[in-house]
């Protein structure tokens, strides 16, 4: 059997370097949303309630795929912050419905500027057009719509 470098049948799969790419970009979104001070799920959390808000707990949790007992630790940070508000839903008086702050709209905005920053200088060795390709083959193996 030749010798080869450690791993290097993993390291050949589509699926590792995909992981690490992925690894990578999170890490430099994280550090960015960091120094807003910010977690990742806080920002997407505020970034659906934006999109969606004001919105139902239950249908939060639902569109971002977070397990309702994580999403509700997520909500209590973001309102001690005062990024988000829980009231109760005026369609049914049972059920919270979350919406963003002015504050919290503020912080959203500059989180989503240095989230594009970060994701720059994950494609920063891509020209324009390979970016362009590179998103539409991501998208197509992804499974999303884009």
């Amino acid at each position: 059997m030749p010798a080869s470098a450690p791993l290097s049948a993993i390291r050949a799969l589509p699926s590792w370097l995909l992981g690490r790419a992925a690894a990578r970009g999170r890490a430099l979104v994280a550090e960015a949303l960091a120094a807003e001070g910010l977690k990742m799920w806080h920002h997407v959390v505020l970034s659906a309630v934006s999109d969606l808000g004001p919105v139902a707990q239950a249908e939060l949790g639902r569109s971002i795929q977070l397990d309702p007992k994580d999403l509700v630790g997520v909500l209590n940070d973001l309102q001690d912050a005062g990024l988000v508000l829980r009231e109760p839903d005026p369609r049914d008086r049972r059920k919270n419905a979350v919406s963003i702050t002015e504050e919290g709209a503020r912080l959203l905005a500059r989180c989503e500027q240095v989230a594009r920053e970060a994701n720059e200088a994950l494609l920063s060795p891509l020209s324009e057009a390979e970016r362009e390709q590179f998103m539409g083959l991501l998208i197509r193996i992804s499974g999303t719509d884009g």
